[in-house]
């Protein structure tokens, strides 16, 4: 059976089921062998380099990580950070889960005051800044040997009250929008939608004429958290300001929660409630979804599983509302080190280490990955107009050369800080925005009720002094 006739209920119910990262054949069915294979790369990609830390290591490094979206980056990195260890006298050993489960586990270890030496997350996680080493040497160091880190993953990793880097954040992942040109082009926007507006009309021609709905989520995941802020963003709301003060409950804000609503009436289904964060990437591949918020990641597997999809699937930049046109990151990086950890100078050598390969990085995940420090990896640029991945055509990815210039991070126009991070965590904002889409509450109140959440994890963060007027 083809993939884009997969029916779409037994669809996305299946996707509850495929692990993150997985590959789209799993949902064909059948047995079949998917119709493309391996893609190799069409040149010789970058050898990567080796600094001696600057101290003598000796012991264990555990790390806990995510399973990359791109399975082809774990095969590389595994046996390359082996290598690293052995050649610096510390026996690494690496640990994989899905994301989701990511926030629970470190917990855990925290409160157990014991567990991995490392821990990689895909989102800023200032609420553990109590329970983390300070990353600021790492950071210097880093500046000092690559040039000054970008604002957008500082923002994302300091906090400008204590004037501490609760995280390291060596890269990150842009978030365009991903759609089926197949699905667009008939309804006059073969290059796809380049506005909200463009969005909804669209969206609802193509889910009335052709009964396929996009695909912007709000339930309690990554995908929802990010896209929700991006609608705030183009219509000139936020969660707080520049000075770190609350300011979700505005016009601003209650006129994005309606189009939401509207959005979802003319354009989607039920499904985006319950979705995780695989269910989206899925979608957009089966043929089942016209256009995600997402990387680039859900377009890789079908270079794999189904070329003929791969070569339908486009990207844009950041849709513009009446305010602005904004994204957040899709994943940014944040690598911390808990007070606990038993190698604390291990783990801070291996970020060095890390980031002086950014260009490898970036390789081995197939172009996911983006530097935070641009000048490891000069050759971004001309990958991107080129894909060394086979892409159709092989500038699809060509726009996302610009992206730090339309990205942001959680907690734009201020910083991601302890507040912003325990918004994120408890999905505050993908909630509000499917109280007033199901009709639940008026989208006013669904603000309002979001402002009544959000306020007291300011005051307590506030009360705690972690967090204050902001800076920069």
């Amino acid at each position: 059976m083809r993939i884009t006739e997969f029916d779409r209920r037994r669809f996305l119910q299946a996707t509850g089921l495929v692990a993150l990262g997985g590959t789209l054949a799993a949902c064909g069915g059948g047995g079949e062998e998917p119709p493309g294979g391996v893609v190799e790369p069409t040149r010789a990609g970058p050898q990567g380099t080796f600094t001696d830390p600057a101290s003598r290591l000796s012991g264990a490094l555990s790390i806990l990580m995510w399973s990359h979206f791109v399975p082809a980056h774990d095969a590389w990195f595994d046996p390359w950070v082996r290598e690293w260890g052995d050649r610096v006298g510390v026996q690494v050993t690496v640990d994989h889960i899905n994301y989701a489960e990511l926030p629970a586990r470190t917990q855990a270890e925290i409160q157990a005051g014991q567990g991995h030496d490392l821990i990689m997350h895909i989102a800023p996680v200032p609420q553990y800044e109590p329970s983390v080493h300070d990353l600021t040497d790492v950071v210097t160091e880093a500046d000092s040997r690559h040039g000054t880190q970008l604002e957008l993953c500082r923002k994302s990793s300091f906090n400008p009250t204590t004037r501490k880097f609760f995280a390291f954040t060596p890269s990150w992942v842009p978030d365009p929008g991903d759609y089926r040109t197949s699905l667009w082009t008939p309804v006059g926007l073969p290059n796809g939608p380049s506005t909200w507006d463009d969005l909804l009309r669209g969206g609802a021609e193509i889910k009335n004429s052709q009964g396929v709905q996009l695909g912007i989520g709000m339930s309690q995941e990554i995908d929802s958290n990010m896209a929700g802020r991006a609608l705030l963003w183009s219509y000139g709301a936020s969660i707080q300001d520049e000075r770190e003060q609350v300011v979700i409950n505005s016009p601003e804000a209650v006129e994005a929660v309606d189009f939401m609503s509207r959005l979802y009436r003319d354009a989607m289904t039920p499904e985006v409630f319950s979705w995780n964060a695989a269910s989206n990437n899925q979608g957009l591949a089966a043929g089942q979804l016209s256009f995600i918020l997402n990387s680039i990641s859900a377009w890789r597997t079908s270079q794999e599983t189904d070329p003929e999809v791969a070569n339908d699937i486009a990207f844009t930049p950041p849709l513009r509302g009446p305010a602005d046109a904004r994204a957040a990151s899709h994943v940014m990086y944040n690598w911390i080190v808990p007070t606990y950890a038993a190698n604390p100078d291990a783990a801070k050598e291996f970020l060095l280490h890390y980031t002086g390969n950014l260009d490898r990085v970036a390789w081995e995940s197939r172009l996911y990955d983006f530097p935070a420090y641009p000048d490891v990896v000069p050759d971004l640029g001309a990958w991107l107009k080129d894909d060394p991945y086979g892409a159709q055509p092989p500038d699809k990815l060509a726009l996302l050369e610009n992206a730090v210039d339309w990205s942001t991070n959680v907690g734009y126009p201020g910083p991601a800080n302890t507040a912003e991070g325990e918004v994120f965590a408890t999905f505050i904002i993908p909630n509000m925005f499917a109280r007033a889409a199901r009709g639940e509450v008026t989208a006013q109140q669904a603000v309002a009720d979001a402002e009544a959440q959000i306020r007291p994890i300011f005051d307590n963060w506030r009360a705690r002094g972690l967090i204050g007027t902001g800076g920069t």
